[in-house]
């Protein structure tokens, strides 16, 4: 299937290890130019030999700090400086520390918020002129299972990735007849470093071992398996395309069943 996005400019934030940088490889394999942003530059320049090896394509690179409003009008204003403009936006952060309400200050509380939160009001923001003026974009918000079925231990994720929810809802419905989609991915276990080290937490909480812990999660997946990157970036790359142009302000589970709801 041709996704139509061949020649567009695709951002992915957090996109040096798991689900962003999963992304930006099947976008670069769809044809996309592809800009990704970290703090970390040694990992960045390790995903974009990955990408390049992989796809012959190399992606331009920025080291940014997704809680910093300077760093995403720099991110920004140095992805369309070089690539000409932004076509799709995936909005990606890793989340907050596990933990339970008793365990958090109003500074950690605000750290969430900056985090999750007003990086994707400021990075859309940011995009947003731009491509309603083509009259073509796509924003996708990576957040989690969470906003539909809380995970226990996870309380700044459950609470803060919601507001994520209502913003690209309330957003998608002034956009869409001017061409812009905006949606939002919603991984369940996809088994990545955030999940081992959730996995490692839970243990130490627990007195388990990281592996019991994971086979009692696995055990309560339908599939019985944690969600491989690709099969999460596969989905990504759909919302991303052209064949997705009907499909906004929707909350798409990646989860492999694990949501028992109806909606």
């Amino acid at each position: 299937m041709d996704l139509g996005i061949t020649g567009k400019v695709a951002l992915v934030t957090a996109a040096s290890k798991g689900l962003g940088k999963a992304i930006a490889l099947e976008l670069a394999r769809e044809g996309a130019t592809v800009a990704i942003a970290s703090r970390d530059e040694d990992a960045l320049q390790s995903a974009v030999a990955e990408i390049a090896d992989v796809t012959g394509k190399v992606p331009l690179y920025v080291v940014a700090d997704m809680t910093s409003g300077a760093d995403i009008e720099r991110l920004v204003a140095t992805v369309v400086g070089q690539l000409g403009q932004i076509d799709i936006l995936v909005n990606n952060t890793g989340g907050p520390p596990p933990g339970f309400f008793a365990d958090f200050s109003d500074d950690q509380w605000q750290r969430a918020v900056d985090l999750l939160l007003l990086s994707s009001v400021r990075l859309i923001r940011a995009v947003l002129p731009g491509m309603r003026e083509r009259r073509w974009g796509r924003i996708i918000n990576s957040t989690s299972v969470a906003v539909k079925q809380p995970i226990p231990n996870l309380l700044l994720s459950n609470a803060v990735r919601t507001a994520v929810i209502g913003l690209a809802k309330s957003l998608s419905n002034e956009v869409a007849a001017e061409g812009v989609t905006i949606n939002n991915l919603l991984p369940g276990s996809i088994y990545t470093d955030r999940i081992i080290h959730n996995n490692e937490t839970m243990a130490q909480r627990t007195g388990r071992t990281p592996a019991e812990v994971r086979a009692a999660s696995e055990a309560d997946i339908p599939m019985k398996r944690y969600g491989r990157v690709e099969e999460y970036a596969a989905a990504a790359a759909f919302l991303a395309s052209d064949r997705a142009s009907y499909i906004t302000g929707v909350s798409l589970l990646v989860d492999g069943g694990v949501h028992r709801g109806m909606m």
